[in-house]
């Protein structure tokens, strides 16, 4: 792969090459981002296991930002927008997600579906079972990346509106105060597109990615409950990460939490139930690998919307 590049750096030049040295910077974790990362994971499980669709007994929504690694050319944005509920009993779940992320040169937009299907496995315990499908419109102007040889037609050219279909697997058993949840949200992708695209880079650009995700409630006293929780992410191009988290939930409206994601930063986050109804949050990451030289942190907004809720039969708080 021919990779030279003009030896007189212009400032146009500059913006252009900003993203390169990106990339060398990020490394593994730019090829992590294929999928949804978040801060707010706990609050947020449909983006992370489609099994997770229906367990509330009333119909959830919710709307989330982040700007990751601020200052930093070409990093990442991700816009997402979810809502499930449950169906007949109680028993199955639908879900929507809709996920836009932006990484330097490359645009996806990802629609999918998720279906779940739960059985009792104790008096308030279930363990459902549950299923992804979506369409991904992927794109990339590999000719902005940066200033390459007149000859080198790979980046020469620019991909546009790849589809690609993606396919996912997760379990997820809960109850009242205690979940955990396996996932692989793209078991399978139907990107030949795009991976023709990029034949010099990789051979399939969509990887597969493992999550484990648990957490407990602990009460420690009538106004004040303790829950920690662990995101393991696994892929197999990358280092295993994980995010461990510790929320503390005060007189049932307000979360204050902190956290550690290995090999990136720190975490702190806040969430507060407004009314039955809203709730916001938001969670900032300070970053503490070599890209804190560059990076003025990680911003995250949500915003979340139960539907339905009743509280006089609902008495508990949303704890997850």
């Amino acid at each position: 792969m021919n990779r030279s590049m003009e030896r007189t750096t212009t400032p146009s030049a500059m913006h252009r090459i900003l993203p390169l040295l990106f990339v060398l910077l990020a490394g593994a974790p730019l090829r992590a981002q294929q999928e949804v990362m978040v801060s707010q994971y706990m609050f947020n499980g449909l983006f992370l296991n489609p099994a997770y669709a229906g367990s509330h007994p009333y119909v959830s929504g919710s709307l989330l930002h982040r700007e990751q690694w601020t200052n930093m050319p070409g990093a990442p944005r991700t816009s997402m927008a979810a809502v499930d509920g449950p169906l007949w009993n109680n028993r199955m779940g639908l879900g929507l997600s809709v996920v836009h992320d932006q990484i330097g040169i490359s645009r996806d937009l990802d629609i999918s579906g998720h279906y779940a299907y739960s059985i009792r496995t104790g008096g308030a315990s279930r363990l459902a079972f549950g299923l992804r499908a979506g369409l991904s419109v992927y794109s990339a102007r590999l000719s902005e990346l940066t200033y390459w040889d007149e000859d080198d037609a790979v980046y020469a050219q620019n991909l546009k509106n790849a589809l690609v279909g993606k396919f996912g697997f997760g379990l997820y058993w809960h109850d009242p105060r205690t979940y955990v949840g396996l996932s692989v949200p793209n078991l399978y992708s139907a990107d030949d597109q795009v991976s023709q695209a990029n034949t010099t880079v990789v051979d399939d650009y969509f990887t597969r990615h493992f999550y484990l995700h648990a957490g407990r409630v602990f009460p420690v006293s009538e106004s004040i409950d303790i829950k920690p929780s662990i995101l393991l992410k696994v892929e197999p191009a990358a280092p295993p990460q994980a995010d461990i988290n510790c929320n503390v939930l005060f007189r049932e409206r307000l979360w204050v939490g902190a956290g550690y994601r290995t090999g990136d930063g720190a975490i702190a986050m806040v969430e507060y139930q407004i009314t039955p109804v809203f709730r916001v949050g938001y969670a900032y990451d300070m970053t503490t690998s070599r890209l804190r030289r560059f990076s003025g942190g990680s911003h995250e907004v949500m915003l979340g919307i139960d539907l339905g809720k009743d509280p006089i039969r609902i008495k508990s708080p949303r704890y997850f």
